[in-house]
């Protein structure tokens, strides 16, 4: 981390701390010390921070930023530890609204071999409630097994 994004990052927290009204610029006002009563860190990070001296670790960013009401991974991008692509949204990463995934999706993400694909899907399908068109076929199955 460069000394420019550290005091970018910090001037953003401390913009995030006036907005929420923490009195962080009176030597006498403790906001410091409240917000990091309220987060459970101690006093010496908030204070490093707003200080320019260190970055706050993991835990810390993850106990503050809901108090400043951003979220970790809003405080990790802007710490310039991740990179948004790093660290997708999970809207991101979910499929389209209209897809329905089968069978063999399921498998897939349950970890089943290639190999056993078939059983898998065979097996599972058994205990699904069939829909109309499953019914019927099921019922043309059932009539061709009783003629055999």
């Amino acid at each position: 981390m460069t000394s420019q994004g550290l005091d970018e990052f910090a001037g953003w927290v401390e913009g995030l701390m006036r907005a929420r009204g923490y009195d962080i610029d009176s030597p006498r006002g403790g906001g410091k010390s409240r917000i990091a009563d309220e987060a459970g860190v101690h006093r010496a990070a908030v204070t490093r921070l707003l200080q320019r001296q260190s970055m706050p670790d993991l835990e810390t960013m993850r106990r503050i930023a809901p108090l400043l009401g951003v979220s970790v991974r809003d405080m990790l991008i802007r710490s310039g530890r991740v990179t948004p692509e790093e660290l997708p949204l999970a809207a991101d990463l979910l499929p389209p609204n209209d897809w329905q995934p089968t069978m063999e999706d399921f498998a897939r993400w349950l970890g089943v071999p290639d190999e056993r694909m078939g059983v898998f899907v065979k097996v599972v399908n058994q205990f699904l409630e069939p829909d109309e068109e499953g019914l019927e076929e099921a019922a043309a199955e059932a009539r061709r097994t009783a003629r055999d």
